[in-house]
């Protein structure tokens, strides 16, 4: 959500922020919206001191029997009163056509993040590792999960439909290995505080993380809740509707959920494997800090994220992700892209996001610094440490071997048991 005054004072800062992210210039009709109201305001305000004034003629009047005067000033009264509810409804009516136009519009990117349409204007900035180079012909996730006897999309596919899968026997046990590993670096080395949140939130929630109203179509609908696209709702929004203590911040949060996305436009991308699913498990990191915390937060989250990939051996890149395609709600994005070698490519594994305060005044989560009276909108951040889905698609193919058989990474290999090969069982 953006703060219309700034959009008043700025309104080609603004303007310039918008054409960036591929919309047309915005700030004179918000103002306009936002003239309309606060007149709208402004004349019930007026109404309302003109009724009182003669509401206290009127006592005067009935004091001194003046019938006449009593009953000219009681009907003008009740005229101003229908004149205020009108001003009122105007009032309303102008607030709401202007949070629409608002809530409407995603957020101004950061003067780092480079301007373009789409991801070809990415930047890479890091990477580590070297894609391995095999003596033989590399199998893809499904051939060596399948080839595992752990990779049934048939009978998911017949219970659920498309972009499902069942996991069993060793690579169910590697998926769950993989998200306490992330779990315990999180946590222990990273400073993370583990939260187990709902799986299902109401409307607001959605709101105050920007994936309502623009982008229902993406959500699974329950009954009066949805479906959690990403932990990053449910940890983001524990600090809505308050005002916190400075000493609360900055507030490290992570959470190992199952996600929900329908994929709505996906239609046709990534159909084979786990790349794309309507269900898939992520673990999360949420970091809630002060305004001037959070560009340095976003290089310490991503540097976590990283730390994972690392310690999996997987190669990878970091890309500082184009005004065209970052998310909405976010000013300026890493992504984390993990080497796939049947793909010869890189592909997403996890997304690091310095949000502002775009988030945190759609849901009002602000704080107060100790020693002063008016309250601040807090920072907020996620990115995913990472998707474990995707994590597991990456150890699967780096790290295979000639006879189908997976090499586990030293650091993964406490989580199974000390198992140093995954075969299949």
């Amino acid at each position: 959500m953006h703060d219309i005054r700034f959009i008043r004072e700025n309104p080609e800062a603004f303007d310039a922020a918008m054409r960036a992210r591929g919309l047309e210039a915005q700030s004179a009709r918000l103002i306009e919206l936002d003239r309309a109201r606060r007149e709208a305001t402004t004349a019930r305000q007026e109404l309302e001191t003109e009724r009182n004034a003669k509401s206290r003629l009127i006592g005067q009047a009935k004091a001194k029997g003046d019938e006449a005067e009593f009953e000219r000033l009681r009907a003008e009264v009740e005229a101003l009163k229908a004149k205020m509810e009108e001003a009122d409804e105007a009032a309303r009516k102008g607030d709401e056509l202007l949070d629409q136009h608002l809530a409407s519009l995603p957020n101004m990117p950061h003067e780092d993040v480079p301007v373009g349409a789409d991801e070809s204007a990415n930047e890479e900035v890091r990477g580590w590792g070297e894609p391995k180079a095999y003596d033989f012909e590399v199998r893809d996730h499904v051939a060596l999960g399948e080839g595992l006897n752990g990779l049934d999309f048939e009978s998911a596919a017949a219970m659920s439909g498309a972009r499902f899968a069942v996991m069993s026997g060793p690579v169910s046990r590697l998926h769950r290995a993989l998200a306490a590993f992330m779990l315990d670096i999180h946590t222990a080395e990273h400073g993370y505080r583990e939260v187990s949140p709902p799986y299902m939130v109401r409307d607001e929630a959605l709101f105050g993380t920007g994936q309502l109203p623009k982008f229902a179509e993406d959500l699974f609908r329950a009954d009066h809740h949805w479906l959690i696209p990403t932990a990053e709702v449910p940890l983001t929004n524990i600090v809505r509707d308050a005002i916190h203590a400075e000493d609360k911040f900055p507030l490290r949060m992570t959470a190992h959920t199952p996600c929900f996305r329908s994929e709505a436009g996906s239609a046709g991308r990534d159909t084979r494997g786990l790349i794309r699913m309507h269900q898939f498990d992520k673990v999360e990191l949420v970091s809630i800090v002060k305004p001037e915390e959070s560009e340095d937060e976003l290089e310490r989250m991503t540097n976590c994220a990283e730390e994972i990939l690392r310690r999996l051996e997987l190669p990878y890149r970091v890309m500082l992700l184009s005004t065209g395609d970052m998310g909405f709600a976010a000013r300026k994005t890493y992504d984390l892209e993990v080497w796939l070698p049947s793909q010869d490519t890189y592909r997403e594994i996890s997304s690091c996001s310095d949000c502002g305060d775009f988030q945190a005044r759609r849901m009002n989560a602000r704080f107060r610094r100790e020693g002063e009276k008016k309250p601040e909108f807090l920072h907020t951040l996620n990115g995913s440490g990472v998707a474990v889905g995707r994590a597991l698609v990456a150890v699967l193919e780096n790290h295979q071997r000639a006879d189908g058989t997976i090499a586990i990474p030293k650091a993964l290999q406490p989580y199974l048991g000390g198992v140093e090969v995954l075969t299949a069982s």
